[in-house]
């Protein structure tokens, strides 16, 4: 574990400059953002006020746009973490390019200036503009012409970039927020950002699926796939790779099939919620975040420790959940597995996003990683969705082995994904103690 001297890397140094803050990071790959978590009850933020944010909202939400519901009724899901165990952090040591002992990038915020007036609420409204001129874009590119989708699509990967980021600083900061209020808005921007990402899931899943298809159906099946006895190797690697062209077209059209119909469903549903009053309801709530951050009551959550604090704890329940990751040596077509690589990816952004409220930039160490994990999520749900049209009734043989062949495809990316996260993992200590 770290030394009591040694700095995090969500705490800045008091002798640091203050500088710009960077842009936002690129989008990440399409998928829904952290979940509501469980959470106390607290004051209800006033729902009368109407910031001048709400002007961005003449064309996506039109006239009447309500306001989100009062009352704690706002679904939630558990902790994704658990309680912090024992209070200590596991083993660990700061990475190259991350922050000891005041070494910082430039344009990192410094500790005079970490306060929630002058670090929170300025990234929050930030965030919360960037939601409202993603909405606009959005609204601007999804005309019943065809030719504005990849402009659309760039929306709303803003749209659910922005939200994800609103959505985790509500979480991680909620003691420095009205926490009724903070608890509400958390959930609702978990829901849109589902509702968004699911579409573009499932293309950007039968793209990787085509494509792996057309690659183990080629001439030759890769090396860990087609190694047989000596004798009869050549023989069966033949008559593998003749069962396999067979099954490949047939198993490509019932993907296509399958998440065609899912994704135009998603695509459904997504314009469904978008005219909705839950959503404009969402859209009016960020409206008035763009202008007014409704802090918790009292000096106590405006210090600088109300930020420290949370910072340090998602820090500490990533690195707790890091260690608990099987071991490298475990079997790779274990799905139950699968579990504790999501949730690390979560905790992961979590992290990330506290550390660009704290330091006012991202941690470039943390990069790789999180570009493994986003990797391994798209290799699980890929490979769950081949396994699921394998259970198609009254397949052909060789199309069910096509399926197989493809799903056992995916689940080796899966654990090269891991692969590529344990060598990327910047705090190589805390990870050898899996």
């Amino acid at each position: 574990m770290r030394r009591p001297d040694q700095q995090t890397t969500t705490r800045p140094t008091p002798d640091a400059a203050p500088g710009p803050t960077p842009d936002t990071p690129p989008a990440e790959a399409t998928r829904p953002g952290p979940g509501a978590l469980p959470s106390g009850a607290g004051a209800q933020q006033p729902t009368d006020r109407i910031g001048p944010g709400a002007q961005h909202l003449a064309d996506a939400t039109g006239p009447g746009a309500q306001h989100l519901p009062g009352g704690t009724g706002a679904a939630r899901r558990p902790d994704p973490a658990g309680s912090r165990a024992d209070g200590h952090r596991p083993t660990g040591s700061h990475p190259a390019g991350s922050h000891p002992a005041g070494a910082r990038p430039t344009g990192a915020r410094s500790a005079g200036d970490l306060t929630t007036e002058a670090a929170l609420a300025p990234y929050l409204r930030g965030q919360a503009a960037e939601f409202l001129r993603s909405l606009r874009l959005h609204h601007e590119h999804s005309a019943p012409a065809d030719s504005g989708g990849q402009d659309a699509a760039a929306a709303t990967r803003a749209l659910r970039r922005s939200a994800r980021r609103i959505s985790g600083c509500l979480h991680t900061f909620r003691a420095a927020l009205d926490p009724l209020w903070a608890d509400q808005l958390r959930a609702e921007l978990a829901w849109l950002s589902g509702i968004l990402a699911r579409e573009h899931a499932y293309a950007d899943r039968l793209t990787r699926l085509v494509e792996a298809l057309h690659q183990l159906s080629g001439p030759a099946l890769p090396a860990a796939r087609g190694v047989r006895a000596a004798g009869d190797g050549a023989t069966s690697d033949a008559q593998g790779r003749a069962a396999l062209g067979v099954g490949a077209a047939r198993a490509g059209a019932l993907l296509e099939r399958r998440l065609t119909l899912a994704r135009t469903r998603s695509h459904s549903a997504a314009l469904q919620a978008l005219g909705s009053s839950r959503f404009h309801a969402v859209a009016d709530a960020v409206a008035l975040l763009a202008s007014d951050v409704p802090l918790a009551p009292g000096p106590a959550g405006r210090t600088a420790e109300a930020l420290l604090e949370p910072a340090e704890h998602a820090e500490q329940r990533l690195l707790t959940a890091v260690a608990a990751l099987p071991p490298a040596d475990t079997e790779p077509y274990n799905e139950a597995q699968d579990a504790a690589w999501h949730q690390t990816r979560l905790l992961l952004r979590l992290h990330r996003y506290a550390h660009e409220v704290v330091l006012g930039a991202t941690d470039p160490a943390l990069t790789g990683a999180g570009h493994a994990l986003d990797l391994h999520r798209d290799a699980v749900e890929a490979a769950g969705a081949a396994a699921a049209a394998a259970r198609t009734p009254r397949i052909a043989p060789a199309t069910a082995y096509a399926l197989g062949v493809l799903h056992a495809d995916q689940r080796h990316e899966v654990e090269a994904a891991r692969a590529v996260f344990r060598e990327t993992w910047p705090y190589t200590v805390a990870l050898s103690a899996s």
